[in-house]
């Protein structure tokens, strides 16, 4: 019936944006009957962690997102003092590839601060090989560029505000009323990380969009 209502309010106005989720496994086993029914259409999934760590509930997280009609898609957790080209290998072995099926999302890649350091202890310029080297391994493998996931500050501060980025779709983390200043490579969001507390676990996520060009760009489009 929301899901029913949602589609609705979005014909009448012709664009309306759509709520998701994400998790990790620090939620265990997801009860995706009630995340439909709280109307969210889709659902980002922590796959893995720089070449050693998967998620031990993603398969459970992701077959249950599908099996109640959300589109939903992989992340990866990075780890920009290792291997870009190694981390999306490992990625794709663990769940994270993508095919246009149209339920399935292009896989993101989690750039945030790290637990001991805020850049990883690498330099700038060590972290922009990363992101070219994994989106590049990425590309190859799937066709298509991995969504990127950061906050503004972490990538002004991390990449000195790079700019290089603009073909990578924008997943941004601000928890406000508002996305805030961009980083240099995006003009707008495709995904907002708004709030931490999506009401039926884990974060709470907008796509900046109708569902109707949700759809589309989990095609490929």
């Amino acid at each position: 019936m929301k899901k029913t209502i949602l589609a609705l309010l979005c014909a009448s106005v012709g664009y309306c944006t759509v709520p998701g989720i994400d998790v990790s496994g620090y939620q265990g086993n997801v009860n995706w009957g009630t995340v439909s029914s709280a109307g969210k259409e889709f659902a980002y999934i922590k796959a893995t962690e720089g070449t050693s760590y998967t998620n031990p509930y993603f398969t459970q997280q992701y077959n249950g997102a599908y099996n109640q009609g959300l589109i939903r898609g992989a992340y990866h957790f990075a780890h920009p003092d290792g291997s870009g080209s190694a981390q999306a290998t490992y990625f794709l072995a663990h769940g994270g590839g993508w095919s246009g099926d149209g339920v399935t999302l292009p896989g993101a890649l989690d750039l945030e601060y790290g637990s001991t350091s805020t850049c990883w202890g690498v330099s700038q310029a060590t972290i922009i090989k990363f992101i070219h080297d994994f989106s590049d391994t990425y590309k190859a493998k799937t066709g298509r560029p991995p969504v990127i996931y950061t906050t503004t500050d972490w990538w002004k501060t991390c990449t000195g505000n790079s700019a290089a980025f603009s073909e990578n779709p924008l997943w941004i983390a601000r928890y406000s009323s508002s996305v805030g200043t961009l980083p240099a490579s995006w003009s707008y969001q495709s995904f907002w990380q708004n709030t931490d507390n999506s009401g039926v676990g884990g974060d709470g996520d907008i796509w900046n969009g109708s569902i109707t060009s949700l759809k589309k760009f989990a095609k490929g489009g």
